[in-house]
């Protein structure tokens, strides 16, 4: 059943349904031609301005506030936005426009006065998204439904999350359509690279793609992405799958989420992804989608200017103070579910229980940031939070010690800074975590500086320290190799780890805080910047030498991607070829090709077989089916087609027609018991995995097992293969899920290149070679026709039609849509062999008498004697009268 969701929300986002306003003025464009202002209507605009990156979010990286006695609005940087940050990673002259959502609803009458001033004092473009709009699309879709399902949490019941809501999944697409209109008023698409964050805008690529089919597209996602199982309950799964695979470069914080969005890539789309020289790309309808690794970093020098502030030196000696005796390990979270803090809470209250010597001298000190987003659920864990803090307080506190101290304030920065230069031990104990850069602030704050180190009393040269005990779950966890990992789900386990981080001794903390801060200073938030968009200008370096045009309706949009040379192959065209040679080589293959490789019944049609006759019947052809099937199922499938070549098995068994004999090469298959124990193995071990035996070669099926399990398997298998047979004279081939062993030397490549050879030898060389297949083994046909007939032993150069089915990469220099698509090609070429003549009947009549009747208004004598017919269709004998007007009106 088609998804309802793709059809027509495209042109549903931007039309009047949805009353979203138009941009009050087109803002800017770029001059191309002197006095003339580009309209972006087509690819090929070009810009003499300086590079320039457009960072697309949810949000601007800008304060807002509104001054009620002028009626103004006032607007300033937020230093602490990444997306200001990540300019420090683009060279100096790199213009940066921002497009995105401002945090206050600006009133209809002002939009257009503060969309310039933004422009032009931020290089800020606003989106505006309607409050209707915004309220279902970022509070509905983003944070109620994406927000929880990529954290893992599913809908079971109404107390776990909302369920799908179409009306939201619209809001969604509603505001992509906007940003996407507010994108196209600014880029320039030959020269400007866009780089899209985060989840809210998954479909924004789409919009994007359609309307510039080369756009330089990057997407980063900041939170996790979940594995198959999770991801694939979402109703719209393929529309935002195939919107991130609109992007040139999508990048992740780790390889676990990379490694889940590509398994449901496989999975849901059919998909495979390879490897090449460190970079992982998809085949995305002759697009390559490359995939980026890199978590992200913290702007160093923001951080160090915060250290070095008078306030933040007054409150660190103030914490210093306040705790003085005592060691501190400190919590800084969101307010919602998924950042652990009562479980957190559990596991500091376990430690207390177990180490009564820690009582008294051991403190939490948790900073509650606001909760991005309210609900029931962010309700329940704050009352949660709140009784496990009190609780411990009213097991374990004194009258000057209270063991869990709650900050739920919005808390500054140089606070902040403050607790992190004091605290022995920093405690991330989130269930699920995007990234979390709360390890990478403490490992700089506890680095220090000369201010910071005299308010705190602490020699310049001494050595530094920290501990870190960090969830597993979360994005930096990878990175930071010498931080205790934990199960925040595993109390016992968490306090057992702040037992240790707390005990260790002060040499292997020196040694764990500087690998820490060698990778947290190096991997900045402008390293990241950097090679996120070094990696997406290699991505789009080719964009101009290949063709492109755009398929698919709605949000299922894509474009197809394929070399210059490479185009369709129009019928008429080699028709013509056809007509006027005289010597011609045809090269089929069967499954795919002239039989739908989706269709149960693998016997071909009646229409199959008489345009299989016509051919082959043609004096002039020389016509072979080159396939991997075996030889018994083709014999008897194509036994109606008397001069039909086959070459089974790619060409181990050949015969020339049905009463020549078949030919076998000569070859050893005594390592065949040595395959067949091994791939058995295989095969009890794979549910759904079967062998498919031939007379020369072993085949292993895996395309009804898990797509996942099956491709590991069919690797293992590959190399086990391989050692096994390493001196047999076998090849391990692996295919689209088979992993094949055949005998050395056997491919279709090699029964073309036989065929061409007998042809010359013979005195025919060929003036008319056509080829037509759809797999990887017809890709050996093609290469072998090209290098054949360009060797001296044919001296006149024929037409080539070296021909692949289905739109994708190719030596092929031609390509046919899918099946019928072939059929109607040799219905056009079996026409062209078997024209049907001006005068279909020729006889002879003797009259003993005349009676004329009329037939379809044309008079002819009746009552004929004697006749001969002599005019064949196929096999078939007819008998076909036609008649032809002359000019003035008399049957001909």
């Amino acid at each position: 059943m088609p998804s309802r969701s793709c059809a027509n929300l495209l042109d549903m986002a931007s039309g009047d349904i949805l009353d979203i306003p138009q941009t009050p003025r087109a803002l800017p464009r770029v001059m191309t031609v002197p006095g003339i202002i580009a309209d972006g209507d087509s690819d090929s605009m070009s810009s003499s301005c300086r590079e320039r990156k457009i960072v697309v979010a949810n949000m601007l990286p800008l304060h807002a506030q509104r001054d009620t006695t002028a009626k103004k609005w006032l607007f300033s940087l937020d230093e602490d936005s990444l997306l200001l940050q990540l300019k420090d990673g683009f060279s100096p002259d790199t213009e940066v426009v921002y497009v995105g959502s401002l945090k206050v609803d600006v009133e209809h009458s002002e939009q257009e006065d503060v969309a310039q001033r933004l422009l032009d004092e931020f290089n800020c473009v606003p989106t505006f998204v309607p409050h209707d709009i915004q309220e279902k699309f970022y509070h509905g879709f983003c944070k109620q439904q994406l927000w929880p399902l990529f954290h893992y949490m599913l809908p079971m019941c109404p107390d776990h999350g909302d369920r799908f809501d179409r009306q939201m999944w619209q809001a969604y697409v509603s505001a992509n359509k906007v940003f996407a209109d507010k994108v196209m008023e600014v880029v320039n698409p030959d020269d400007d690279y866009i780089w899209i964050q985060d989840y809210h805008l998954m479909i924004l690529p789409t919009f994007l793609r359609k309307r510039y089919h080369r756009v330089k597209l990057g997407f980063f996602l900041h939170s996790p992405f979940p594995s198959s199982e999770i991801y694939r309950t979402l109703p719209v799964r393929d529309e935002i799958l195939k919107g991130l695979l609109n992007c040139d470069l999508i990048g992740f914080h780790t390889f676990d989420y990379a490694r889940h969005f590509l398994s449901c890539c496989s999975r849901m789309l059919g998909l495979d992804y390879e490897s090449k020289r460190g970079h992982i790309g998809l085949d995305y309808f002759g697009r390559t989608v490359y995939i980026k690794i890199l978590p992200v970093g913290i702007h160093m020098g923001r951080l160090e200017s915060v250290m070095n502030l008078s306030s933040t030196f007054d409150k660190a000696k103030e914490v210093q103070e306040q705790f003085k005796g005592k060691k501190v390990i400190l919590g800084v979270d969101d307010m919602d579910i998924f950042k652990g803090i009562s479980l957190k809470l559990l596991a500091f209250e376990y430690l207390l229980q177990q180490d009564q010597n820690l009582q008294g001298k051991l403190v939490l000190v948790q900073i509650v940031n606001p909760a991005r987003s309210s609900g029931k659920d962010v309700q329940e864990a704050k009352r949660e939070t709140y009784s496990t803090a009190e609780r411990i307080n009213k097991i374990y506190g004194r009258s000057n010690y209270e063991p869990v101290i709650l900050i739920d304030r919005p808390v500054p920065r140089y606070e902040k800074t403050a607790y992190y230069a004091v605290a022995e031990c920093c405690l991330v104990n989130a269930v699920r975590d995007g990234m979390n850069l709360v390890p990478y602030k403490y490992i700089v704050c506890r680095q220090g500086s000369p201010g910071m180190d005299d308010a705190m009393g602490i020699k310049t040269d001494s050595p530094r320290t920290s501990m870190l005990v960090v969830s597993e779950f979360i994005g930096c966890s990878p990175s930071l190799s010498g931080a205790i990992r934990v199960n925040p789900w595993d109390i016992e386990a968490v306090a057992e780890a702040l037992n240790v981080a707390i005990t260790m001794s002060d040499s292997e903390k020196q040694l764990r805080h500087e690998k820490h801060y060698r990778y947290v200073s190096s991997h900045d938030v402008a390293y990241w910047a950097r090679s996120f968009m070094q990696d997406l200008e290699r991505a789009c370096k080719d964009h101009y030498s290949k063709r492109c045009w755009g398929i698919g309706l709605g949000l299922g949009f894509r474009v197809i991607a394929l070399s210059p040379n490479f185009r369709k192959l129009s019928i008429d065209h080699i028709v013509s070829s056809y007509r006027r040679t005289q010597r011609r080589a045809i090269f089929l293959d069967y499954d795919g090709t002239v039989v739908p490789q989706s269709s149960l019944i693998k016997a071909p049609s009646a229409e199959v077989i008489t345009l299989l006759n016509s051919l082959s019947n043609d004096p002039k052809n020389t016509v072979y089916i080159v396939s991997g099937r075996g030889r018994k199922s083709l014999s008897e499938w194509l036994g109606p087609c008397e001069r039909l070549g086959i070459a089974a098995e790619h060409g181990y068994f050949i015969r020339s027609s049905k009463a020549s004999d078949w030919e076998c090469l000569a070859s050893d298959l005594e390592w065949k018991p040595i395959v067949e124990p091994v791939m058995k193995l295989y095969t009890e071990t794979t549910d759904g995995s079967y062998i498919e035996p031939k007379e020369s070669a072993l085949v292993w099926h895996h395309q009804d097992a898990d797509p996942d399990f099956g491709s590991c398997q069919a690797k293992e298998l590959l190399d086990h293969l391989e050692n096994v047979l390493s001196n047999e004279p076998a090849v391990v081939k692996r295919g689209q899920h088979i992993v094949e062993v055949k005998p050395q030397g056997v491919t279709k490549g090699l029964v073309a290149q036989k065929v061409l050879s007998m042809m010359v030898d013979s005195g025919t060389p060929p003036d008319f070679v056509m080829c037509i297949g759809d797999d990887r083994s017809d890709e050996d046909m093609f290469e072998s026709i090209l290098s054949s007939v360009s060797s001296s032993s044919i001296t006149a150069a024929p037409d080539i039609f070296a021909c692949t089915v289905g739109q994708k990469p190719s030596k092929a220099k031609y390509y046919l849509d899918d099946t019928a698509d072939v059929l109607r090609l040799l219905q056009g070429l079996g026409n062209a062999s078997c024209p049907k003549p001006r005068h279909t009947a020729h006889f002879q009549v003797a009259f003993d008498s005349v009676l004329l009747c009329c037939i379809q208004g044309l008079k002819f004598p009746s009552m004929l004697t004697a006749f001969s017919v002599d005019f064949i269709v196929g096999e078939k004998l007819c008998l076909e009268f036609q008649f032809y007007r002359s000019r003035d009106g008399c049957p001909e």
